[in-house]
């Protein structure tokens, strides 16, 4: 039995701690008390410990008699706090997605004899094994991973709820996305490229251009094409793009009656009630990877994973922290299984083209009841 601290008592760190605690010695850590009170409700094993990860000293000290951190904080913290952790020399899985390169990290890592495997969540994450594992078997040339989470009942204007702040999802929404056509990488505007497509359980999605791909536009550089889109309900879309176009997601502050706030400051306020995702609503997550090239056999092959998970109500387990929690809980499991020690910061297509690694997540998510369909097609 390991030690284990996951810092970040969210809803999808909460649901990893849980996960977790059947086999291990967990605390969960957070500022927030009712989170930690709820984590403490759902398994009184648990330990909770309130703690403020900006504080670089109380961080190192508390995590230091832990065999492996998890790092679930909000994406703005994700960055310094793993670095943070780095520095004192634990090994950790992350999946806070901040903004900043996290292979910045890796000669930080291998000096301090580190295993670091980050962005490893559902997309990022279960997307980058998948691509990593047929990497390895096949000659890729295209990569494409479409993915959204959803409310499973649709309410009118925005059809859509979030586990997290509306100011991160807008932040999707707004910043250049990035892809790469014939090998060249080319930005285009968010929200671009719409497309519908038809998924089994759910019917027809919209797809739009995000900024998702993250470490897989830079450690597969001889795959010619790689694309990721966001799916939403139809008719999405259009209304964001309204609220877009009329400066609602402005950062520029204005002053109204002698108040001065930024229109994306007041636009989230408004939205985190439209927006916000209950504790037991019932959601899903929808996503299909598809990855084309040459097999073994010279055969040009098309290969298909599709996802389609929802809400456990016996669990009353969100869907997003099934997907998302449960892929990095398997990777911790992984790791310290030693099934993959490599010291240094890996993405985990960089850890997916290992069988033995591939199939220790794949089949943890499956005994979870998080099942990835494979479909293959020779074209």
């Amino acid at each position: 039995m390991s030690k284990i601290i996951v810092l970040g008592a969210g809803m999808v760190g909460s649901a990893m701690a849980i996960d977790l605690a059947s086999q291990h010695e967990v605390t969960v850590s957070d500022m927030n008390s009712e989170r930690l009170d709820f984590v403490s409700r759902k398994n009184a094993k648990i330990k909770t410990i309130s703690l403020n990860v900006t504080d670089h000293s109380a961080l190192q000290n508390a995590i230091n008699n832990f065999d492996l951190v998890i790092c679930a904080v909000p994406g703005f913290l994700g960055f310094e706090t793993l670095k943070q952790i780095i520095t004192a020399g634990k090994n950790v899985v992350d999946i806070s997605f901040f903004p900043e390169d996290a292979l910045a990290l890796n000669d930080l890592a291998k000096e301090k004899g580190v295993t670091a495997i980050v962005d490893c969540g559902v997309a990022p994450g279960m997307g980058n094994f998948i691509l990593g594992r047929y990497n390895a078997i096949m000659e890729l040339t295209d990569f494409e991973c479409l993915v959204g989470g959803l409310p499973k009942v649709k309410k009118w204007p925005f059809c859509y709820k979030a586990p997290f702040s509306p100011i991160d999802v807008i932040e999707e929404y707004t910043r250049p996305a990035r892809y790469v056509e014939n090998g060249n990488i080319v930005t285009h505007e968010a929200l671009t490229e719409l497309e519908f497509m038809e998924f089994d359980n759910v019917g027809t999605l919209e797809a739009f251009n995000t900024d998702g791909l993250r470490s897989i536009l830079f450690t597969m550089p001889h795959i010619k094409n790689r694309k990721e889109k966001t799916l939403r309900y139809p008719g999405h879309i259009e209304y964001i793009r309204m609220l877009k176009a009329s400066g609602f997601f402005s950062t520029e502050k204005i002053n109204i009656s002698g108040v001065e706030c930024s229109p994306l400051e007041f636009t989230s306020k408004l939205l985190i009630n439209e927006w916000k995702l209950g504790e037991t609503e019932p959601e899903l997550t929808v996503m299909r990877i598809s990855l084309s090239g040459k097999n073994k056999k010279g055969e040009q092959e098309k290969i298909v994973y599709d996802l389609y998970d929802e809400y456990n109500p016996e669990t009353q387990t969100s869907s997003m922290a099934r997907t998302t929690g449960y892929t990095a809980t398997a990777a911790a499991n992984m790791m310290l299984e030693n099934l993959f020690i490599a010291k240094g910061v890996f993405p985990p297509e960089l850890i997916g083209h290992d069988e033995k690694c591939f199939s220790f997540i794949m089949n943890y998510l499956k005994e979870r009841k998080v099942i990835y369909t494979k479909t293959s097609q020779i074209l």
